[in-house]
Parts: C-alpha cells; structure tokens; sequence
C-alpha cells in the first residue's frame, strides 16, 4: 500500500493550512459549525454504546473504555473525508505554514478564532438536539443506578450528567495535561490521514489514535463543546463558568500545546525547515 513519506506529509500540510487560511470567513465557520456537530455524532454514539451498558461498565471498565474510543472517531473521520474545520487539527496544520512564512501569525490566530466559535456553535446545536429529543437521551432526574423503572435514554442522560461533572472536576494541572496529550494524538491521526493515499488507509490512520485518546480519557476542547453542554441539559451542577474555565480553558490551553507545539512545531522542525517546497 503506497503511502507519502514524513517529508511529503509536511508539505501536504503547508499545502492544506494554506487553503484553510484563502477560505471565506462565512465557508470557515460553516464548516466549523458542522464538524462541531459531526463530533456530536462521534459524541453520542460513544455514550449509547459504552455508557449504556452498566453491567460492562462495572465488570471490565477497561474494556467499556475501548468500546467507547473504538466508535468515537466516526465525527473526525467525516471531518476529515467529507471536508471540514476543527480546531484542534488546525493547531497543527496552520503552525507550519506560519513557520516557513507562508502565512502570518495574525492570519492563524484569526483562523483559530473562527473555528473555534464555529465548532462550539456546531457541538452546542448537537447537544441541545440531541438533549431535547425524546427518546434519545433525558433528564432522568436522578444520579442513581439503573433500575428496572429507569427507562434507558434516562439512564443516558444520568451518565452525560455524571460525564460532564468530572470533566470540571479534575483541576486545572491535570485538564492541561490531558489536552497536551489529546492533541498530540488527534492531530498524529491527521498527519497519519495525510500519509494515506486511500480512503480506507486514511480511516484507518485516524481510527488507531483517536481511539488512544478516547479510550485513555484524554481532554478534547471540542468534544468537550458538546459532552459538558449535553450534561449540563441532563441535570449536572455545573455552571457556565466551570464549563468555560475549569474545563475548556486547560484543555484548550493544552490542545495548543500539543498540537502546534509536539506536532506542526516539531514536524517542521524536523522536515520542513530547510525544504524550499514549505514555503
């Protein structure tokens, strides 16, 4: 199976990050806005899948943890395959560009800025949706154990809510971490993407990462967007301002880190700093 090599991969991403940047603002945020709601997708069909059985949970919560990575990546591999703008990508395919001078610095932190609302804007539309639709996921009311009289999208609903309290509750040192560590994978699985030249290549290039992060209980700001939104429409005490600044901000924070710093950074470095092509 033929594949690009590390240093065709950087170019690539010099290539890609200049597109990003050449495209309206109204086509950046509506693809922001809908890989915001691909990754609601990936979302909930984590949740129904690996939250929704309690008895797996509780007996091999190892192995409850890959089910819910191993369905996870369903939202990034549309992003990917079918075109869109997420984030935590864009810190590693804009941060090359930048480097070799094919862009300026204002020109990335504008891009990050437009996809970021967007993604929070796509992932908030998901999560009310998704809250609001009878059948899928509700209020149950209550943190209890499921029971015979506990329908199962309220059972759902009492796990997004569970869900979205720890994700405010790990403290900020801990948050940041686990953002470094998300994104550097997240964004090694586009990088792995590029590598491909096929589609199953390509998904199965973002599957294995994705699925690292996921199944490790690693922070991804934009899945974050949607997974403490949708508890907090499912009964979690969490406020506005938790959700903000216990949670996104350290992963956020995190996600540049090890997206633009351990990967985009680092690659070029690496590859794309003394390749005329990268410029």
């Amino acid at each position: 199976m033929a594949f690009n090599t590390p240093l065709q991969i950087i170019e690539s991403v010099c290539s890609i990050g200049q597109q990003k940047c050449a495209n309206s603002t109204s086509r950046k945020l509506l693809l922001a806005i809908l890989s915001g709601v691909f990754v609601g997708f990936g979302g909930i069909f984590a949740i129904v899948v690996a939250k929704g059985s309690p008895v797996l949970e509780a007996a091999n919560p190892g192995l409850s943890r890959l089910l819910f990575g191993a369905v996870f990546p369903v939202g990034i591999i549309i992003i990917v395959l079918a075109g869109g703008e997420l984030f935590t990508g864009n810190c590693a395919l804009l941060t090359p560009c930048c480097l070799s001078g094919a862009i300026h610095w204002k020109t990335l932190l504008k891009n990050w800025g437009i996809i970021y609302l967007g993604n929070l804007l796509g992932c908030l539309i998901a999560a009310l949706v998704f809250a609001f639709s009878t059948g899928i996921i509700d209020n149950g009311g209550t943190m209890s154990a499921v029971s015979a009289s506990q329908d199962f999208a309220a059972y759902l609903g009492n796990q997004a809510a569970a869900m979205a309290e720890d994700k405010v509750s790990q403290g900020f040192g801990t948050l940041l971490i686990k953002g470094v560590a998300c994104n550097c994978l997240v964004c090694l699985a586009v990088w792995l993407s590029i590598a491909a030249e096929d589609v199953p290549g390509k998904i199965i290039g973002l599957w294995f990462p994705v699925v690292a992060f996921a199944a490790s209980g690693f922070e991804h700001s934009v899945a974050n967007m949607f997974f403490i939104p949708l508890g907090m429409a499912n009964g979690a005490q969490v406020t506005i301002s938790q959700f903000l600044f216990s949670n996104l901000l350290p992963v956020t924070l995190g996600n540049i880190l090890g997206g633009a710093v351990l990967v985009g950074a680092a690659y070029w470095w690496v590859y794309g700093k003394p390749n005329p092509a990268c410029s």
